[in-house]
């Protein structure tokens, strides 16, 4: 029954998301919600200013209401059958995850809205932007020490490891530090709904793998509108995400591997985001300390492949396909370690 529901989320954030398209985007065209390119990025991008931003709302919408539909009638109808529904801490981390992602989400539409209406490619400071971000992922760290929530996480081959009070700062780094990395890798038509895509997909398989239908279907939703809004993203782009969606994106794979107390499966799973986030950081370091070298032709990464000669076309498919790998290479991980769940 649980994996019927996972199809359901996934069939219906897709349609969701596909669908509000035919009204969306002509709707932030008319409000000249449109993209704003940056002078000192490729040249042949500047072919995409005024293209509608803020299409992110199409999975945001599409995913939470998966989620809490399909989430509802689980446990209605589970409970009929004699199926126990999610405990009081699991609806807290499906539902608080959800909140998280959506501040998130209301984050980067602050960040968008700023930009369209000065008409500029910059919203928010980064340090108004950290100072909210770190906001966020304190108030859903609370949330879940509220509802009961431990400090222990997850490690391959050792187990369930208690870290105490450090538990806490090192997690709001984290959630943080992958918000913005998948905030970066938002940058070619495609990609970031793509590579998102993939890792939904371990998400599905590792919430199965663990029994837990809640995070399965949370999981299904996120891969289904995020598909939904690439028939709208993919190359070339009929309108962008936006920071609405990418830092949505990242709270919301935040909020299932918290959930699911696999915290440190975002490393492997997370690979293209933050391989796209210490490319710049590379990038800047190296700038400095050789007084305007450059260690990449133009950063984040995708865009130095782009110098590169390759198409928007070819580097979202090496990327989708690299974090396929590893994130099926996360999946195996998990399950050669050993490790039973209920």
């Amino acid at each position: 029954m649980s994996g019927i529901w996972t199809v359901i989320a996934a069939g219906l954030s897709f349609a969701i998301a596909a669908v509000s398209g035919i009204w969306l985007v002509p709707f932030l065209r008319k409000l000249h919600f449109g993209q704003t390119i940056l002078e000192d990025g490729p040249k042949w991008h500047m072919g995409k200013q005024g293209t509608p931003t803020m299409g992110g709302f199409m999975f945001i919408a599409a995913s939470i209401i998966s989620t809490v539909f399909c989430n509802l009638l689980f446990n209605i109808l589970g409970t009929k059958n004699g199926i126990s529904p999610e405990t009081g801490l699991q609806s807290a981390k499906i539902y608080g995850g959800l909140f998280m992602a959506a501040a998130y989400g209301a984050i980067g539409f602050i960040d968008d809205y700023v930009k369209v209406a000065k008409k500029r490619n910059l919203g928010l400071t980064p340090k108004q932007k950290l100072v909210l971000q770190f906001l966020v992922a304190a108030a859903y760290l609370a949330t879940m020490f509220f509802f009961g929530d431990g400090t222990d996480t997850w490690i391959p081959f050792v187990g369930s490891v208690d870290i105490g009070i450090m538990y806490y700062p090192i997690a709001a780094v984290l959630i943080v530090g992958i918000v913005n990395a998948v905030n970066l890798t938002d940058g070619i038509d495609g990609l970031d709904g793509s590579v998102t895509f993939f890792a939904g997909i371990f998400l599905i398989l590792i919430s199965g793998y663990m029994s837990r239908t809640g995070h399965s279907i949370m999981s299904a939703a996120l891969s289904g509108g995020c598909l939904g809004f690439l028939v709208w993203n993919f190359h070339p782009a009929k309108t962008f995400m936006g920071d609405t969606g990418s830092l949505y994106l990242g709270g919301y794979l935040c909020a299932v591997l918290f959930g699911l107390d696999m915290e440190i499966l975002l490393i492997p799973v997370g690979i293209v985001y933050i391989a796209e986030m210490f490319s710049v950081i590379l990038q800047v370091m190296y700038f400095k300390l050789t007084h305007g070298k450059r260690l990449f032709k133009m950063s984040p990464i995708h865009h130095h492949f782009e110098m590169c000669g390759w198409s928007e076309v070819k580097i979202v498919v090496v990327f989708s396909i690299v974090e396929a790998v590893f994130s099926a290479l996360s999946l195996m991980l998990v399950m050669l370690s050993g490790r039973t769940f209920i």
